[in-house]
């Protein structure tokens, strides 16, 4: 398994309320200013360069944020990470610099981590396990992890929260909601959405207390290998619940292929259109049987074994959706495949797209964009579906008709899908996606996702 050198390690998360109430006010002022100047200036400029003037500005505002993230570190930086999913917020230039916080986190010095062990669990690493790499192989805004081998000898991997984090949660928030009301002008502005600050702002608050708490984490991996237990061909790693707390989580060490190494140039395309079918089923699946999101694609949560088989990681965030808006979803989807235009409005409302009163038929255009791969009955190839494209004419209907509902499960579910089209377009799987997505959805008994999350059977 292929595995991210981590950067050279920092001592401490930026502490400090007054230091990060500065810096964040500082950025929030800088990102407010960028687009004000650039709203003066454009007047006075030809459309070409106002384009060219606005991408700019889309760019370095990221920038500008990135930069700000890897300084503070900590939750701030997972709330950047969890805003750099909001495609309805901000420009997509703005998402593709964003989506490169997680990815810049240096691991913390091994005295810390080993002092969090000895807090959560008692011990020191080196007694509670048989080995303990003090060097971990993969870090991210929270955390980090370090391979390590029980005293039975089974390996495993050790997921610890960095020291401090919980200490900086309550002033991020807070420190957030002024770059968030910045970020919502820029969505109304640029983006022509109607967004409402305080309802993102308790989306990421909720989300950001599940991520901190690994016992929550682990009622989630519970879950998931409930969902997949009648499919061998997906693998979720057990917990070691006697190595675990709310801040160390020790699960089993799965080896695999990254799913980035399997994108890439040279790897068999039989196993390339293997893990294509299997990742488009597997997320169907979630949406349609189950209601339950794995709400991050980034491609270092997905391992291909040997075998193969589709392992699923970090389940620190994900998305369970109430049960009627899962049964919506999939009666949607149902009337899509049927050309069933009255219930496909009945879902509309079902989902609160559109109010009782509204017109359906723009809606109807954007659903025959967004399904467009499988709603032809042939062999499609991914790649030649344009999404940039695509989502321009989207947005340009949802102007045009003054769509601006936005709920929350559209936003984790348009990620989910977007990640999905990304990689079917690298993978290149030329198939009948038709055919495959009608299966996914008549596989479905309805209520089956209600018994499992109430019974947890």
């Amino acid at each position: 398994m292929a595995t991210p050198r981590p950067k050279k390690s920092t001592k401490e998360i930026t502490s400090g309320r007054a230091r990060r109430v500065l810096s964040v006010g500082e950025l929030a002022t800088s990102v407010g200013s960028s687009y004000l100047m650039e709203a003066l200036k454009a007047p006075f400029r030809s459309a070409d360069k106002r384009q060219q003037a606005l991408l700019d500005t889309h760019i370095k505002t990221a920038m500008k944020v990135v930069e700000r993230s890897q300084e503070l570190r900590g939750a701030f930086t997972k709330l950047i990470q969890m805003l750099s999913m909001r495609d309805d917020i901000l420009p997509g230039e703005m998402l593709q610099v964003l989506s490169s916080v997680q990815s810049s986190v240096p691991p913390m010095d091994y005295a810390m981590i080993r002092k969090q062990v000895i807090g959560e669990l008692g011990k020191a690493p080196e007694t509670l396990f048989a080995s303990f790499e003090p060097e971990a192989f993969a870090a991210a805004s929270l955390g980090q992890v370090h391979r390590a081998t029980l005293k039975n000898g089974i390996e495993a991997v050790v997921k610890v929260q960095y020291p401090g984090v919980e200490e900086t949660v309550k002033q991020d928030l807070q420190n957030i909601k002024a770059l968030l009301q910045t970020f919502t002008l820029i969505g109304r502005d640029v983006m022509r959405q109607k967004i409402d600050p305080s309802e993102v702002y308790q989306e990421l608050e909720e989300r950001l207390y599940e991520e901190l708490d690994y016992i929550n984490e682990a009622k989630n991996i519970a879950l998931f290998q409930r969902m997949f237990r009648d499919d061998s061909e997906v693998v979720i790693p057990d917990v070691y619940p006697d190595l675990s707390s709310r801040r160390v989580l020790t699960m089993e060490r799965i080896e695999g292929y990254g799913l980035q190494e399997i994108l890439a140039a040279g790897v068999d395309q039989s196993l390339k259109d293997w893990v294509a079918i299997k990742y488009f089923r597997v997320l169907w699946r979630q949406v349609f049987e189950f209601g339950v999101l794995h709400t991050d694609p980034n491609p270092g949560n997905y391992l291909i074994t040997y075998h193969p088989k589709l392992v699923l990681l970090d389940f620190g965030s994900i998305r369970i959706f109430p049960e009627r808006i899962r049964a919506a979803y999939h009666g949607l989807a149902k009337a899509i495949l049927a050309s069933d235009k009255k219930e496909m409005a009945r879902c509309f409302v079902a989902l609160d797209f559109l109010g009782p009163d509204d017109d359906p038929k723009p809606m109807f255009r954007i659903m025959e964009i967004v399904f467009e791969p499988v709603l032809r009955n042939e062999d499609y190839n991914p790649r030649d579906y344009n999404s940039v494209q695509r989502g321009m004419d989207i947005a340009t209907i949802g102007l045009e008709h003054r769509l601006f509902k936005d709920p929350g499960h559209r936003v984790f579910l348009a990620r989910a899908l977007m990640g999905m089209d990304a990689y079917l377009k690298q993978l290149g799987t030329i198939t009948n996606w038709h055919r495959e997505f009608k299966r996914c959805v008549e596989r479905v008994r309805d209520g089956a996702a209600g018994d499992l999350l109430k019974t947890g059977s």
